[in-house]
């Protein structure tokens, strides 16, 4: 092997490395929205759940599940607030 090639073989180590971190995050920031957005649609379900016998129902869709997803725990309760005062 010449030095040209270990050159080159190093530069595309160094590139597929760099473009690897570069990528990484914003695909880390979006599973983590998918997973919390999971967890808030399962989150909505479990208040519909208990909801049921007062009469109380959240709609369960994409917009809910990422609002949840986004806020936690405050998210749920701000859609709470919002059907009550909404109706």
């Amino acid at each position: 092997m010449d030095f040209n090639t270990v050159i080159t073989f190093l530069a595309c180590i160094i590139f597929l490395f760099i473009f690897g971190r570069i990528f990484i995050w914003p695909l880390k920031s979006i599973l983590k929205l998918v997973f919390n957005s999971i967890l808030g649609g399962v989150l909505i379900y479990i208040i519909n759940l208990v909801g049921m016998n007062f009469g109380f129902h959240i709609g369960l869709n994409l917009l809910t599940a990422v609002i949840v997803g986004l806020l936690g725990v405050p998210g749920a309760a701000l859609l709470v607030v919002l059907k009550i005062i909404l109706g």
